[in-house]
């Protein structure tokens, strides 16, 4: 799956992170949108170092759940740094 797939993947997987963690990820839809983005991205770069699939297929569980586990790190980074930052202020 190319780069177009894993984004298109991600603004999917942003709306399903937005849901499992609606309170971890501040900043409305678009930022969930943009965090799934690159969560998909980090999750298939994490599934190419780890399994070396090469091309993955959009419609593959591995895709699916590399991407979705690739959002909720993301959007657990984006929390925890936006949470701290905010206690600080």
């Amino acid at each position: 799956m190319g780069f177009i797939g894993w984004i298109i993947l991600g603004l999917i997987v942003g709306a399903i992170v937005k849901m499992v963690l609606p309170g971890r990820v501040g900043g409305g839809w678009v930022t969930s949108l943009i965090l799934g983005v690159v969560g998909a991205v980090v999750g298939g770069w994490i599934g190419d170092a780890l399994f070396n699939d090469g091309e993955m297929s959009f419609w593959s569980l591995g895709s699916w759940l590399l991407a979705i586990l690739g959002g909720l790190i993301v959007a657990g980074v984006y929390g925890a740094i936006t949470g701290r930052n905010k206690a600080a202020t």
